[in-house]
């Protein structure tokens, strides 16, 4: 072993045994709503909080729509809190291959050119253009991001340190914030490839 190899491998057990583990939140298809769309589908009702989320203002409410694409529909898709500007549909690769809509790999708010789906419910059935499947990524606050030395915008490689498939996800994008709490967000096709149990973190690796 050479001495830059030793070095390198002193850091890397450095970080590991003072960076703490990073939670994994696994996030199963979902839509986001604008306020008008919210009100066509669900006339005359406002949004009713299921559970609150990790991140802070985000909460899982009790309405549920089915999403519709060219070959088939998902059934009980849940609608995420508080409304945004623009709806947005997010859906596993898997999920797009069972309706039939080829998704583009996007962070949240990136919906150019993104392909459409139906929402509908009983009262309504709407044309959405922007479904993704969500670029994965991590949530931290301004101190967190000090603490990695990373900036918005940065991408990381991220090991799954328990689980019974170990693995390193590489172009996960850091996103610092001051109202951020630290979660690393997957979706459930990335969930199962690593093998997730309750008890799995995720570190972020040493830039080589």
């Amino acid at each position: 072993m050479t001495d830059s190899e030793l070095r390198e491998l002193v850091k890397q057990i450095v970080q590991e045994e003072t960076q703490p583990g990073i939670p994994i939140g696994v996030s199963n298809h979902h839509v986001h709503l604008s306020e008008e769309d919210f009100a066509q589908l669900f006339p005359g009702q406002k949004m009713t909080k299921f559970h609150n989320l990790k991140q802070p203002a985000d909460f899982a409410t009790n309405q549920k729509v089915t999403v519709i694409g060219p070959h088939g529909q998902i059934d009980n898709v849940r609608v995420l809190g508080p409304c945004r500007k623009e709806s947005q549909v997010e859906l596993s690769l898997t999920d797009g291959f069972q309706i039939g809509v080829d998704l583009p790999v996007r962070l949240s708010g990136d919906l150019d050119g993104a392909p459409k789906v139906i929402l509908q419910t009983k009262d309504a059935r709407i044309p959405v253009y922007g479904a993704i499947a969500a670029k994965r990524h991590i949530h931290m606050s301004l101190e967190d991001g000090k603490r990695y030395g990373v900036k918005y915008g940065d991408e990381v490689s991220v090991e799954i340190t328990t689980g019974s498939r170990r693995l390193v996800f590489n172009d996960v994008m850091a996103r610092p914030r001051k109202d951020f709490v630290l979660e690393m967000h997957i979706d459930t096709d990335e969930a199962n490839a690593a093998g997730l149990t309750k008890d799995t973190v995720a570190r972020i690796l040493p830039k080589k």
